[in-house]
C-alpha cells in the first residue's frame, strides 16, 4: 500500500469522533500493522480506580481496525476476544500493536498486544475481520 493512502487512512481514523473522545493516536501504520497509543484519563477509570476494560478495548479496536483497513478495502470485525492481564491506571500511556497473522480474500486474522509505559503487557487480543470487496469511502 502506498504511503499516501496509508497517511489518508491514518488521518481519517484519527478524525473519528469516538477515537478523538479517547485521545487515541496512530503512531505507525503499515499494511497489516498498526501501533496506536492512548493516555489513560481519570474519566477512563472503573469502580476499582483502574482503567475500565472498555477503554482498553477501544484502543485494541482502533489498532485492529486501522491494521485491517490498511489495504484500502473495508474490513469489519467479525469477532474480537480480549484477555486483561494486568491493571492499568489513569495517567498510564498505553500502546497497542496490531499485527496481521493471516489474510485471505475475505478473512483477516490479527493479534493485538497492549503494553504500558513500563513495557508490561496489559491485555492480549485476537481479532477476525471480514474483508469486503469495497474501497474505503474516502479513497474513492
Amino acid at each position: 500500500m502506498g504511503e499516501e493512502i496509508l497517511e489518508k487512512i491514518k488521518e481519517n481514523v484519527e478524525k473519528e469522533p469516538y477515537v478523538k473522545l479517547f485521545g487515541i493516536r496512530i503512531l505507525e501504520l503499515k499494511s497489516g500493522y498498526c501501533r496506536a497509543q492512548m493516555k489513560v484519563k481519570k474519566d477512563h477509570k472503573n469502580l476499582h480506580f483502574t482503567t475500565h476494560g472498555a477503554a482498553i478495548f477501544s484502543l485494541v479496536d482502533v489498532a485492529f481496525g486501522a491494521a485491517g483497513n490498511s489495504y484500502g478495502n473495508i474490513t469489519v470485525a467479525l469477532n474480537v476476544a480480549i484477555n486483561y492481564i494486568k491493571p492499568s491506571s489513569p495517567g498510564d500511556m498505553l500502546v497497542a500493536v496490531a499485527t496481521e497473522v493471516s489474510r485471505g480474500k475475505t478473512i483477516g486474522i490479527y493479534n493485538i498486544i497492549v503494553k504500558n509505559g513500563h513495557d508490561k503487557i496489559i491485555a492480549s487480543s485476537q481479532a477476525i475481520g471480514f474483508i469486503k470487496n469495497e474501497r474505503l469511502p474516502f479513497l474513492n
